[in-house]
């Protein structure tokens, strides 16, 4: 009985890490400077981005530098479902965020202002699972459009980096 207990448990256990992995968005994100490209205006000096598992969505914190030392930050919880959702920071609200997940590596993310566009993140991550490019779209204020390309490099896995080789089998044979 402790045998399938033990099982049981392990099982639960591991269809739960399965079910975070299936994110390939989850965990923390530093932005490669050198490999970016960013209009001298808006290239930050460096980037975090952290994204954890919430509902059927994800909770995005995000830290940006600039050269100079200004600072920003950006959470907001947002499910793949199109809707929109309020993003805040530390000097308040943002343009509200809606995401669309286009295929099992690509989230389409579409800021809006005054019900349009104000620009548009695709954020695709790579095969490895290991680089993330956000290529955003956007508007400067004469109008023209702006394209911004964001190389990101994962840094931290949203399951603390769990190695399967560290369960004890043997709990699951009886000895």
């Amino acid at each position: 009985m402790r045998v399938i207990r033990n099982f049981v448990a392990i099982a639960l256990f591991l269809s739960t890490v399965s079910l975070l992995a299936e994110d390939p968005f989850l965990g923390r994100w530093a932005l490669d400077v050198q490999r970016s490209k960013y209009s001298s205006r808006t290239r930050p000096k460096q980037m975090t981005i952290e994204m954890s598992a919430a509902g059927h969505g994800i909770h995005y914190h995000s830290e940006t530098q600039f050269p100079g030392g200004r600072t920003i930050s950006a959470d907001y919880t947002a499910e793949y479902d199109g809707k929109p959702a309020i993003v805040l920071s530390a000097r308040g609200m943002l343009l509200p965020v809606s995401l669309k997940r286009t295929a099992p590596n690509v989230v389409v993310a579409t800021y809006t202002s005054g019900f349009q566009a104000a620009a548009t993140s695709r954020r695709a991550i790579s095969a490895n699972s290991r680089v993330m490019t956000v290529t955003t779209t956007s508007q400067d204020v004469s109008g023209k459009t702006v394209t911004n390309v964001g190389i990101y490099r994962k840094v931290h896995s949203p399951d603390g980096s769990f190695d399967l080789s560290r369960i004890r089998t043997d709990l699951l044979v009886p000895k």
